[in-house]
């Protein structure tokens, strides 16, 4: 299946108010539209959603805010669109990945992790496995979670659920297994029972998120972070244990960077150029998957040249059920920035992934006898005298 894109346009931002900065960008339907502040003209851009939090929208008492309109894509509404659907994919046994993309500032820490009332995909996702988990009424089946939380940053990978202080200096190693494909050696894992738990590792981790300042965004993340949730379910027929895994990557990439708007200098320039280039790498990778999945040969993707694109090796171009969530600003100021996340947008979604539900080879025969046995009680409740199956065989020479 190809990797599924959406993208999310915010609101003005003050810096954007104050340069009184023009809309340029247009949603209908799936379709997001954008328009060049110099010449007018426009470039259309379908995607698999498109989410308008751009206005149409106001605050509660409790801080969060509400549509005034179906057009407004408030952050349940987003859930509901694509949180939801990874979470579906990881309950039938697949790998998924949901990952943030768009310049610093755009909002994709508020998509994905949000702030007050307004909670982001990540936390929703987080309380609706243990809801799913509760309302299970099987005593024959049981979920075992393990939850780890990692940043890159300037190329090396941290473990956030490790104090600063107690950190490899040189951060942890990429390795690849022939079965299990890419994975960090020495990632801390923490069994979870509870969206309480989850959630206190959670904070946990942010505390430990390298963030800076930049006239962009006053708490510009400078590092991309990536929460992974191994999701065991286990079940007992006829006595024997089966098994479905499958591994949630939620990834909130550090935002790209144009150092003359940022300001950046010293560390702060440093990080911005290590961030660059990851995402440049990323966007190369993006690129050369499209042209494999459009059947070019001799396709050499670039996975290597960073430790993002090695860490997305299985989540990009191998067993994962994708989601891209793309977020832009609406702002004239932004236009150049805009485009380059939208065409980022639209590479992406030409790559095809090849998902397989993650089971043992007895684990399978068993579903699959169990699914044709349900499939065949189905022709049976149905079955009228003279009818013929999918076969072409008559029902009556089925039960003979």
């Amino acid at each position: 299946m190809s990797v599924k894109v959406a993208v999310r346009v915010r609101p003005f931002n003050s810096r954007e108010k104050e340069l009184n900065c023009e809309l340029c960008v247009e949603m209908v339907g799936p379709t997001t539209i954008l328009t060049n502040p110099e010449d007018k003209k426009t470039r259309d851009f379908t995607f698999d959603y498109s989410f308008w939090s751009h206005d149409q929208f106001a605050e509660d008492e409790n801080g969060y805010f509400y549509p005034l309109s179906e057009k407004y894509a408030d952050q349940k509404k987003v859930f509901e669109t694509v949180g939801k659907e990874v979470l579906d994919n990881a309950w039938e046994g697949y790998h998924c990945c949901l990952f943030a993309y768009g310049q610093t500032g755009a909002g994709k820490s508020y998509s994905m992790v949000g702030y007050g009332s307004n909670k982001g995909i990540v936390p929703i996702s987080m309380k609706e496995i243990f809801d799913r988990i509760a309302q299970n009424t099987n005593p024959d089946v049981s979920y075992e979670i393990l939850f780890s939380m990692l940043e890159i940053y300037n190329e090396k990978v941290q473990d956030l659920l490790i104090n600063v202080k107690e950190r490899p200096p040189e951060g942890l190693k990429v390795r690849e297994h022939q079965k299990y494909g890419v994975y960090v050696e020495g990632l801390k894992k923490v069994p979870v029972d509870s969206y309480e738990a989850i959630e206190a590792k959670m904070e946990e981790g942010n505390k430990n998120r390298t963030i800076g300042s930049t006239l962009m965004n006053a708490s510009s993340s400078r590092a991309h972070t990536i929460i992974q949730i191994e999701f065991k379910r286990i079940e007992i027929i006829e006595k024997k244990k089966t098994e479905r895994f499958s591994i949630i990557n939620l990834v909130d990439l550090a935002g790209s960077e144009k150092l003359a708007k940022t300001g950046a200098g010293g560390d702060r320039m440093k990080e911005g150029c290590a961030i660059n280039k990851s995402l440049s790498t990323l966007g190369l990778v993006i690129s050369k998957l499209a042209e494999k999945s459009q059947g070019k040969q001799k396709v050499v993707v670039p996975y290597r040249d960073s430790v993002l694109t090695r860490i997305l090796q299985n989540a990009l171009g191998g067993n994962s059920k994708t989601l891209m969530i793309c977020a832009i600003s609406p702002a004239t100021d932004n236009y150049d920035e805009t485009l380059s996340t939208l065409r980022y947008a639209d590479q992406a979604k030409k790559i095809k992934n090849h998902a397989v539900i993650n089971e043992s080879e007895q684990d399978k025969m068993i579903r699959e006898l169990r699914e044709e046995n349900e499939r065949l009680k189905a022709l049976l409740k149905d079955y009228k005298p003279g009818e013929t199956d999918l076969t072409g065989k008559t029902m009556s020479m089925f039960l003979s």
